[in-house]
């Protein structure tokens, strides 16, 4: 199988680190600070030092605030929830995935938060200006609760990456709070919370950090305050009916999954000893060649991938700015997005995504909203020869499918 579903989540993942990662945990396998004999403290240890590394690789100020959440969703729900009062404002972009819109509009039904989406340009790019505006009018509101801004790093339909720099910078000026959602980018492309000016932000595993599925995190720079939205065991001032105030304890209760806790650490180790720049040179140079390809097919709409037009083939720009990650959409004209997967699929063996990509206002904005799309992401493991074949297979598809 051709596999170009990364964006969903990676595939396939390093063989030699999960059994690294099964070995670790069969040695320190127990439950995590819950006891004083050695591999109960091992296993502990072993957590911490993984806060420590994921503090350091995503450049958050303090490793007793990177909280382990089981995916990026549940990462957004605990910081939304816990974040977020009565009247609360909120500034977002039409970029967001449901694991943002959702628990916004739970909020906006429950609570009463009003949320502001800016919307964005032909390319994929949030429109700066009309951000500043809405965060201005969020931060002279004077309503004296929380507020917050909230953007995704990367979109997942389209592939740009936002200008997070200049995003962070307006939200600082404004005294406004930053949550970044690194769902897509983590593990393609350097994240640096304090170049981003953002006060906390989400990612998960199981996309471009290649850890295994279960495993996620939400970083919070010393300076946010956030409530606790789950209670339950801690390990930690048990006689006391509430709960712990303390970090990390405070938005983690219960078990830990030490097996995806293990993973997610070797997976980091991995990506550190690659180099993020080596892998994206090379995921851009594939994601490159197939644009260009489908983009002289008859009948062929792409979405996403503008950088891919630039010099060098997009390749130098997207390393130097970020501009883009190895993934965009497409459509043919005539053939519903969903019988175009099934054709690549049954035909060519080849794996997409179709349909909305859990990302509806993307879709409605570009005019896809009642179909969606096929988005074509790529990974670590994906080779040229497979980008000649998916070309090829398009180039097949339109022929036999698109009206001359």
């Amino acid at each position: 199988m051709i596999y170009l579903d990364n964006g969903a989540t990676t595939w396939p993942k390093h063989r030699a680190m999960f059994a690294e990662m099964v070995e670790r945990y069969m040695e320190i396998g127990v439950s995590p600070g819950r006891g004083s004999y050695d591999q109960a403290v091992e296993a502990q240890i072993y957590i911490s030092k993984t806060r420590e590394k994921l503090a350091r690789f995503f450049g958050g100020a303090d490793a007793n605030r990177v909280i382990f959440t089981s995916n990026a969703t549940d990462a957004l729900n605990l910081a939304l929830f816990g974040l977020l009062q009565q009247n609360s404002r909120v500034v977002t972009t039409r970029l967001e995935h449901n694991s943002v819109l959702r628990p916004l509009y739970q909020l906006q039904q429950t609570l009463g938060v009003k949320t502001n989406y800016v919307s964005f340009d032909t390319l994929g790019f949030v429109d700066l200006e009309e951000f500043e505006k809405a965060i201005a009018a969020v931060s002279s509101a004077n309503n004296k609760v929380p507020n917050l801004a909230i953007v995704s790093h990367a979109s997942n339909v389209l592939g740009t990456v936002q200008p997070l720099a200049r995003i962070g910078d307006i939200c600082r000026n404004y005294g406004v709070p930053l949550l970044v959602d690194a769902s897509q980018s983590a593990g393609h492309i350097q994240v640096d919370m304090a170049a981003m000016a953002a006060s906390a932000l989400v990612f998960t595993g199981h996309k471009s950090l290649y850890a295994p599925p279960g495993i996620g995190g939400l970083i919070l720079q010393p300076d946010l305050e956030i409530k606790s939205t789950r209670f339950g065991g801690t390990g930690i001032e048990s006689k006391s009916m509430l709960h712990t105030q303390a970090f990390p304890e405070r938005l983690e209760a219960g078990t830990h999954n030490l097996m995806g806790i293990i993973g997610l650490s070797l997976a980091v180790d991995d990506l550190v000893r690659q180099g993020l720049q080596v892998i994206h040179r090379q995921e851009m140079v594939l994601a490159s060649k197939l644009y260009r390809g489908l983009q002289h097919i008859p009948g062929i709409e792409l979405y996403g991938g503008a950088t891919f037009m630039g010099e060098n083939d997009g390749i130098k720009s997207s390393l130097e700015g970020c501009y883009q990650l190895p993934l965009f959409a497409a459509n043919l004209k005539g053939l519903h997005p969903e019988d175009l997967s099934s054709i690549l699929d049954g035909d060519f063996d080849i794996a997409v995504r179709s349909g909305l990509h859990c990302a509806p206002l993307v879709h409605e904005t570009m005019g896809t909203g009642q179909k969606g799309a096929v988005r074509f992401s790529l990974g670590q493991f994906n080779t040229e020869a497979e980008i000649e074949q998916t070309i090829l297979a398009m180039t097949h598809i339109a022929e036999r499918w698109i009206p001359s």
